[in-house]
């Protein structure tokens, strides 16, 4: 289209005369022996040759052409324009209104032609704006999707009006050349207008400046917003009978805008769930872990206010102990808890040093000396023990919550074996246990927050010690899993950190 605009307009004129002119000069010479008949038949060529290309202005150009021709060379008397039998003239006539007929036809067919092309052409560019807005999933995609798509199909610039939190029309897209020559509060108010009709209603679609287009955005009986669409004013006129394809693209937008809502009210819906199961999973997981250490120290210091002189010397000792072991569990619930709120925050530097293997162990076995009871802890720590360089006290407190783990999950006199090897630049640390093991399902599982695995409901807990300890080698660029103890009894929990760990805090790490 844009070369037929560019050709000058007299060139079609140009070449249907001068196409008759060299058919004439064929047709001329003696040898051919060209009847009057023949001759007028062959004019016609240039005549559906001016309508298929030219137009209807082109088609009368040779028409023309070839009666003046056809009378000057072939009517008697030979090269005069009088006609010496009047029938002629009305040959001229007939020649002449079919020369019309066919180029009304020939430029009708054309025409259809050309609007057939057009509608296959945007109907497989709608398709393909339809397949891509199928794998947006924001508003801010869509809007560049939908504007690169409908910018190839007509070159319109395009702005949406979509509703923002409070309420009011927020534009997307916009542009200084696709905004239309509108006050801003008289263009709310239009806009506002348009969002409030129908798909469909006679008054849905508004015409400003002669080109803009203002389209309204609806769903399953709700508004969504407006589209807008700005083409070329020149051709404004199109706009009215374009109406179909308009509402089809209006369509396109509104299902996709749809789709994306109902995706984030199921993603709203969905963290709604999870925040409101987690909430749940910590309030029962802290009150039956708090309620047995409280219900032990209650119970133990009642006795010693109530009849303390009934109890001799070694009595009196283990009700201490047991309020001291009720204080130690409560201490190490509290302390998860602030690790695991320290660790989201996102805002938890490391503080490194380097800090053997043996150290870590012997810290954290301290403080589960008296939690541990008649568990047996075997040592392979190697000699010297591995060394690794991170956050000491981040680093005691994994061994803590899985050395703990260990120590709930098996019973009295069973053992427990912690081992640490070096090996290609990674320290492994491996705490297994001959307790009642982990089903293969819950493997991965078991390092969610406040998840449990089913076969641990008669133990109480948190579900927090082992994600922690997850958080904390992820921090120090390192992994963790869970496996089978020796035999199949029990369960192993290994640590793979870097020698020397890299942070993955993103805020940067401190040296000590």
């Amino acid at each position: 289209m844009a070369e037929a605009a560019a050709q000058p307009s007299w060139l079609p004129y140009a070449a249907v005369v001068a196409g008759t002119a060299a058919l004439t000069a064929l047709m001329r010479v003696p040898e051919l022996g060209m009847d009057p008949v023949n001759a007028a038949l062959i004019y016609l060529f240039p005549i559906l040759i001016g309508a298929v290309y030219g137009g209807r202005g082109p088609a009368v150009a040779a028409a023309g052409a070839g009666i003046l021709a056809f009378d000057f060379f072939f009517v008697p008397p030979v090269l005069s324009f009088t006609v010496a039998d009047l029938r002629y003239l009305v040959s001229f006539a007939v020649y002449l209104a079919v020369a019309l007929l066919t180029s009304e036809l020939a430029g009708r067919l054309k025409r259809q032609v050309r609007q057939a092309v057009t509608q296959q052409r945007q109907t497989a560019i709608l398709y393909d704006i339809s397949r891509s807005m199928s794998d947006v999933a924001d508003v801010e995609s869509l809007v560049r999707t939908f504007r690169a798509g409908i910018g190839s199909l007509t070159g319109e610039e395009t702005v949406f009006y979509l509703p923002g939190k409070d309420g009011r029309l927020v534009r997307y897209g916009a542009d200084p050349a696709a905004a239309p020559d509108v006050e801003e509060e008289r263009m709310r108010r239009i806009v506002e207008s348009v969002a409030r009709q129908e798909a469909g209603d006679a008054g849905s679609i508004r015409i400003l400046d002669g080109a803009t287009l203002l389209l309204p955005l609806t769903a399953e009986e709700e508004s969504l917003g407006v589209l807008l669409l700005r083409g070329d004013p020149q051709q404004a006129g199109a706009w009215p009978a374009d109406r179909t394809r308009c509402e089809a693209m209006a369509g396109l937008a509104a299902g996709a805008l749809a789709r994306i809502r109902r995706g984030e009210e199921a993603r709203l819906a969905q963290v709604t769930a999870e925040s409101e199961r987690l909430r749940a999973a910590l309030l029962d997981s802290v009150s039956h872990e708090l309620r047995t250490p409280l219900a032990e120290m209650i119970g133990s210091s009642s006795a010693l206010l109530e009849s303390g002189a009934l109890f001799g010397e070694e009595e009196r000792r283990e009700l201490l102990v047991s309020i001291r072991g009720g204080a130690l569990r409560m201490n190490r619930l509290v302390a998860n808890l602030l690790g695991m709120v320290r660790l989201e925050s996102g805002l938890l530097r490391l503080r490194r040093d380097w800090v053997g293997t043996d150290e870590l162990v012997g810290a954290a076995l301290r403080q589960l000396k008296e939690a541990r009871g008649e568990r047996a802890v075997e040592l392979r720590l190697g000699d010297p023990a591995p060394l690794l360089r991170g956050d000491p006290v981040l680093l005691e407190q994994m061994l803590v919550n899985l050395i703990g783990n260990a120590v709930k999950y098996s019973p009295d006199g069973s053992r427990i074996v912690i081992a640490a090897e070096e090996r290609e630049g990674f320290v492994r640390i491996a705490v297994r246990d001959e307790g009642i093991g982990i089903p293969e399902a819950d493997r991965e599982r078991i390092f969610q927050k406040f998840y449990r695995s089913g076969n641990a409901a008669s133990v109480t807990g948190t579900g927090l010690g082992l994600s922690i300890a997850k958080a904390v080698a992820e921090l120090h660029g390192g992994s963790i899993a869970a496996g089978p103890g020796d035999g199949g009894i029990g369960a192993v929990m290994t640590v793979e950190l870097p020698a020397a760990a890299t942070d993955q805090t993103g805020g940067g790490e401190h040296d000590e």
